[in-house]
């Protein structure tokens, strides 16, 4: 009865480890593809990679959103400026030959900017868009 036992026991063991190799086998990693061969593919593959076309698209949207800032400032929140401080234009403001009106103006731009792009960054985290 012992000998039974044991060539049960060993045969459950043998299927077991058989078993085994196989998992072992299919978890083992999978070798890298090797880089794609010609300039088109290589090309194709930089492009996807780096992602260009979105970098592209993103410089693209930023220029024009500058603009748009800049025109914001310009057209609507100098004029405001002007207003409030009648006499005086904020462009023509000047210091010996630093001409602090035009820095102004750009420090207003830049803020609005800034403020633009973090409203962006969080409303897009919010909808989960990275």
């Amino acid at each position: 009865m012992t000998q039974e036992s044991t060539t049960v026991n060993t045969g459950n063991s043998t299927e077991m480890l058989e078993e085994l190799r196989k998992i072992r086998s299919l978890l083992e990693p999978k070798p890298s593809l090797p880089p794609p061969k010609g300039f088109v593919n290589e090309f194709k593959q930089f492009i996807e990679q780096y992602k260009v076309m979105g970098f592209a698209v993103a410089f693209i949207l930023g220029i024009y959103l500058g603009v748009l800032v800049q025109a914001l400032v310009n057209d609507l929140v100098m004029p405001i400026v002007d207003l409030v401080t009648p006499g005086v234009k904020w462009q023509s403001i000047n210091l010996g030959p630093f001409q602090v009106g035009a820095f102004l103006g750009a420090l207003v731009t830049f803020l609005i900017i800034a403020l633009v792009i973090f409203l962006l960054v969080k409303l897009t985290s919010k909808f989960g868009i990275k």
